[in-house]
């Protein structure tokens, strides 16, 4: 083919031609053009190598007013049309040199199988795509000869998504691969076999300034989407339960705990088995600072009773009492048979709810480092969302188990209400933190 000519964005054209790893990240905020560059990017790949491109998008019928409709008119653009023919249906792309692009959908799996030699995927909003697809479809990344590449392109979702625990961090599991925070500074980075891309609307110098202004005009109205649309960075994905949440290292937290003139113990278990986990937390108030200190943790799934008893032993020892899920009324008594110091949490309708406001009245949550589930879960979590977009209070975006470890061991307190205080002393003139 003759020589074509494009005009690209600066931030894209070394991505453009760098094949070096096989796998390319690419996230970024709205309008940044990273859809745009990776199907150019694959447009002239094909063009130079007889190669079968697949792109992926989690329902297939999105394909034709994006994946499709952006390579057709990138083809159009460069005077190709003449000769690379774009056919509707099924949708696909043909080169006259042998090279195709083929368009699937992982709501439709069962099309994936009769697909063979595949040597480069694209998966366009990879965020939307289940982690199980992705493993799927790196099975399906084969070819005798050609070097096999994948590449991912995504807006920023929340940080429980398995493309941040893939290919960044999980804090849950103790596994980093990349700090975010080095890639929104660096912009382009590789990490093993991984070629990781940043990109913003300020990226696009082809973008009117019209639409950069109503993005800036997001940090005013919803600062979660100016985070993701504005800054294309990774986070809470949500409004968060316990924005007074924080993480301390642990000998602070154990000094602060010492430094407590009138410090009230606790412990609070949830049960769990295959799918739950059994989550014990220590915690310790500070009635008159109205603090919560979280300083020791433990968390095990797939635990009979009889092993949990082992491993719980110091618990017998020390005679510290444990309120747990009311729920689990058996496994309380079998504890108890086991010399354990066990009662059930008061359980009754909207408990969820008021254990959560509970929760929300702490002036600040204070978690040791060392508790590294309980930070996982509970520092980032957010609420559950109604098909209107409104909050649930009682649900979550994740099954938060160290959550409610900490509502149960926390039965029977009550957090003064500072609504309360700000209109008048509560009537029965209780000072605060005590128990009822």
């Amino acid at each position: 083919m003759v020589a074509i000519q494009k005009e690209v964005n600066p931030h894209f054209e070394d991505f453009l031609f760098d094949w070096k790893q096989k796998f390319q990240f690419l996230v970024g905020g709205y309008g940044s053009s990273k859809s745009y560059h990776v199907a150019l990017k694959v447009i002239l790949k094909l063009i130079e190598e007889k190669r079968t491109a697949l792109v992926i998008r989690e329902v297939y019928d999105t394909h034709r007013d994006s994946t499709y409709s952006l390579l057709s008119e990138i083809i159009e653009d460069m005077g190709l049309s003449h000769k690379i023919r774009c056919v509707t249906s099924p949708m696909q792309i043909r080169f006259p040199n042998g090279s195709k692009i083929i368009f699937k959908g992982m709501d439709k799996p069962e099309k994936l199988k009769s697909i063979n030699n595949v040597s480069l995927i694209w998966l366009e909003e990879c965020s939307e795509i289940k982690y199980a697809g992705f493993k799927e479809l790196l099975g399906r990344l084969r070819h005798p000869s050609l070097k096999l590449h994948m590449i991912l392109s995504t807006n920023p979702v929340g940080e429980n998504n398995w493309t941040y625990l893939h290919f960044f961090q999980d804090r849950k599991n103790k596994r980093l691969v990349l700090d975010d925070k080095a890639l929104y500074r660096e912009r382009t980075m590789v990490v093993g076999d991984t070629y990781y891309h940043h990109s913003t609307a300020d990226d696009n110098l082809f973008l009117p300034d019209s639409y950069v202004e109503q993005l800036e005009e997001m940090k005013d109205y919803d600062p979660d989407l100016y985070r993701i649309a504005r800054k294309g960075r990774f986070g809470v994905n949500g409004k968060r339960v316990l924005p007074q949440f924080q993480v301390m290292p642990h000998e602070l937290v154990m000094k602060s705990i010492e430094e407590i003139r009138k410090p009230m113990y606790r412990v609070g278990m949830d049960f769990g088995f295959i799918e739950s986990y059994n989550a014990v937390l220590r915690m310790v108030v500070d009635t008159e600072k109205h603090y919560l200190y979280i300083y020791w943790e433990y968390y095990k799934r797939g635990m009979t009773d009889d092993k949990t008893v082992v491993e719980l032993q110091e618990f017998v020892k020390t005679g510290e009492r444990i309120i747990a899920d009311s729920a689990e009324q058996k496994t309380i008594q079998y504890f108890r048979q086991q010399g354990f110091n066990m009662y059930g949490a008061h359980k009754y309708q909207g408990s969820r709810l008021q254990n959560t406001k509970k929760m929300k009245r702490f002036k600040k949550i204070i978690c040791s480092d060392a508790c590294t589930n309980a930070v996982h879960e509970m520092e980032n979590l957010v609420y559950a969302t109604d098909r209107n977009g409104n909050i649930i209070e009682d649900e979550f975006d994740i099954d938060a188990h160290t959550f409610e470890a900490a509502w149960y061991g926390l039965d029977g307190y009550e957090v003064t209400d500072l609504k309360e205080v700000v209109q008048g002393r509560p009537s029965s003139a209780r000072p605060a933190g005590r128990r009822r």
